[in-house]
């Protein structure tokens, strides 16, 4: 079946703050960016970037600052300037690892050991996701459509409340999420008449039809169907639309992913890999029915896993993939023509950002470019198998193994040669390290760049480090006779 191109409706692209927090200014160029390349929507997660005040403040992020009011407004108002509209997402169920982490805030989790799983039987619960949305809602004036999560709602049902529940005959999990999300919902409703409200589909795959047109949901939700995988299952996909569209749910969406979504730790995204994906998101849109009100696509870039995983993909590194994907949504089809607009728009010679080289101007500008190749370099040299592996390799294990440096029984010679080579790639690597340093503090706060590369750096650095140091140390021992 041949693909269209992506059929009217937003193209919103996802900006997840709970990690790796762009310097506001970079936004504003990422914003301009994404202008040029018809993206008219912005789906942002802020979690703890949001200035919450009162009660709340608590909230805020502790290892940098949070984003000001004065900075929040002026995210939307560049948005506005580019005819983009700016959708917050607030999660107000699963995933609030964030809020409910704080001591203060644990007696509302479902169970004690799941930090992200709010207890839907606690009227406190609902009060607080509404002091949360209702701040969110307040420093948005021009607000038209709230996000409100609700994906992987994880051990929900297994609270000492939840299993009392339970325990009457007919009720079941199923009904106890959505009891709470038609809770919020129609709080949200009440409160503000007119807005639209987007939820995370996954929680609902598995429900009958006739759970949900008995959900309280019809006519409240939109739900967002998500799926990152290159080899999206285009029949089943269709299906799950079509059947929230007969219980009632019309209006519905598609997510995909850009960055993000390969594995927990990435540093380096694979563009074919986000490629794949969305051109199997096209072949969903061209199949579903007439029926099914396809309101957009959200090209997810998660900045974590959670709010207590590890850093993914930086947006620099990323932005090839992102861009390759919308040309590929625009375009209908992947081929040299679409790879060669992007090449030029980007002026780079390939749309993987391990591959590219830096060829023109480019006609868009490519903000982050330099940071981009930079990392790209250092992880390059990071995996590198003698590098990476350096303490593993047959000399260190031959000549300077614990048994050597427990008894200082060792070779000088060889020992000499492994200190030379652990010293060559020390500098080499503290090069490339202070170069990507320098680049990435215009872009994030401290805070993120030491996170960083104690994540992707120091794994290598530390064990190369004491080799050398561990040789130094044995050698002057042997030459003092200890």
């Amino acid at each position: 079946m041949e693909s269209l191109p992506w059929p009217k409706g937003q193209k919103l692209v996802h900006l997840d703050l709970k990690g790796a927090p762009p310097r506001v200014e970079y936004l504003h160029k990422l914003i301009d960016l994404f202008s040029q390349l018809g993206v008219n929507g912005l789906l942002v997660e802020y979690e703890d970037m949001f200035p919450y005040e009162g009660e709340l403040k608590l909230l805020q992020a502790t290892t940098h600052s949070s984003y000001s009011r004065e900075e929040v407004l002026s995210l939307q108002e560049a948005a506005k300037s580019k005819g983009m509209e700016v959708i917050p997402l607030i999660q107000t169920f699963g995933h609030m690892e964030f809020v409910l982490k704080h001591r203060t805030m644990c007696h509302l989790r479902e169970v004690a050991h799941c930090v992200g799983t709010l207890n839907p039987h606690k009227e406190d619960g609902v009060k607080l996701v509404m002091e949360m949305l209702r701040q969110v809602v307040e420093l948005h004036p021009d607000l038209h459509t709230l996000h409100i999560g609700a994906d992987e709602v994880y051990m929900l049902g297994e609270g000492e409340e939840s299993k009392l529940w339970l325990a009457s005959p007919g009720q079941t999990v199923e009904q106890l999420f959505l009891i709470h999300v038609a809770k919020v919902a129609k709080a949200i409703k009440e409160a503000w008449p007119q807005m639209h409200i987007i939820m995370w589909d996954d929680m609902m795959r598995g429900m009958s039809q006739d759970t949900l047109n008995d959900s309280g949901l019809i006519r409240l939700v939109e739900p967002m169907l998500w799926d990152y995988t290159p080899n999206l299952d285009v029949e089943k996909t269709v299906s799950l639309l079509e059947k929230y569209c007969s219980a009632g749910m019309v209006d519905v969406w598609a997510a995909s992913s850009f960055k993000g979504s390969t594995s927990v730790h990435t540093c380096v995204p694979n563009t074919h890999r986000h490629v794949e994906n969305h051109r199997q998101w096209l072949k969903v849109a061209a199949s579903v029915s007439a029926t099914v009100k396809l309101k957009g696509i959200a090209l997810t870039g998660w900045q974590r896993y959670d709010h207590l995983s590890v850093l993914c993909e930086l947006i620099p590194v990323a932005l090839p993939s992102l861009v390759t994907c919308l040309q590929l949504l625009t375009d209908g089809q992947f081929n040299a023509d679409t790879q060669r607009k992007v090449t030029e728009k980007l002026g780079i010679s390939s749309v993987e950002v391990e591959n590219m080289e830096r060829v023109s101007a480019g006609e868009f500008l490519f903000p982050g470019r330099t940071l981009a190749h930079l990392i790209v370099d250092l992880n390059s040299f990071l995996n590198s198998e003698d590098v990476r592996y350096f303490e593993k390799n047959m000399f260190v294990r031959g000549w300077f193994s614990p048994y050597h440096q427990h008894r200082k029984m060792v070779s000088p010679l060889i020992t000499m040669q492994i200190h030379r080579q652990a010293s060559t790639y020390l500098t080499v690597l503290q090069q490339k390290v202070e170069a990507v340093r320098e680049e990435m503090v215009h872009f994030y706060p401290d805070s993120t760049v030491q996170e960083w590369f104690e994540e992707h750096v120091s794994p290598v650095l530390i064990p190369l480090q004491r080799i050398r140091d561990d040789i130094t140390v044995c050698l002057t021992g042997m030459e003092s006779g200890h």
